[in-house]
């Protein structure tokens, strides 16, 4: 059973988060630009973060499921990994959705000045914190399953 939790938590992480990351990331460069077309550029990168975003409730799911199997939800490696990933959460939900919403609210044409380089700063922050998290999972400081 913890192979197929575990299975499901990292394929859940790649496929939610690998896609917010990445469209998150592209958006700056979009927002400094007015729509070609509505619908596309920095729309459709917010549109694909948000959708993912609710996807990616899977990976804490699933990766509390299979922490709970293997018997290391009181690992220091894990309780700084559900912390970092609490942080990323929190930063996607209350500061890098709502920043792009912000700048696509805007009259069409006008850039929200400091808008996209704030969104850069904090999205690579948001990949920055779920960096150290895949870290974290990998090398499982003082767990009695790591390598």
């Amino acid at each position: 059973m913890a192979k197929l939790l575990l299975s499901v938590h990292v394929l859940a992480a790649i496929l939610a988060i690998g896609p917010v990351a990445v469209a998150a990331s592209i958006f700056p460069r979009y927002a400094r630009e007015p729509e070609p077309e509505p619908g596309a550029g920095a729309a459709l990168l917010h549109r694909i973060c948000r959708g993912y975003a609710v996807f990616g409730i899977l990976v804490p799911v699933f990766g509390l499921a299979t922490g709970a199997q293997l018997g290391v939800l009181t690992d220091a490696w894990l309780i700084a990994s559900i912390v970092l990933t609490a942080i990323a959460a929190a930063l996607l939900a209350t500061a890098i959705l709502p920043g792009q919403a912000r700048v696509l609210a805007a009259p069409a044409g006008e850039v929200v000045p400091g808008a996209a380089a704030r969104l850069a700063m904090l999205t690579g922050t948001f990949n920055l914190l779920w960096a150290i998290v895949v870290v974290l999972m990998i090398v499982r400081p003082g767990s009695t399953t790591g390598v």
